[in-house]
């Protein structure tokens, strides 16, 4: 099994760590309720595309 020779130091790990970093959710408005909701998700009244659907 292969070794790596060195160890990787912290600046070199977090440099190829960096792409990965989080991103602010999108958050969209229900055009019936008003209500800001992740995008593609069912509202906290249960609608989703303006329909109601639980």
């Amino acid at each position: 099994m292969a070794v790596p020779a060195r160890r990787t130091s912290k600046t070199k790990k977090n440099q190829r760590r960096s792409p990965k970093k989080l991103d602010q959710p999108n958050v969209s408005v229900d055009s019936k309720t008003g209500d800001a909701h992740m995008s593609h998700r069912v509202s906290l009244d249960g609608y989703y595309n303006g329909k109601k659907v639980i």
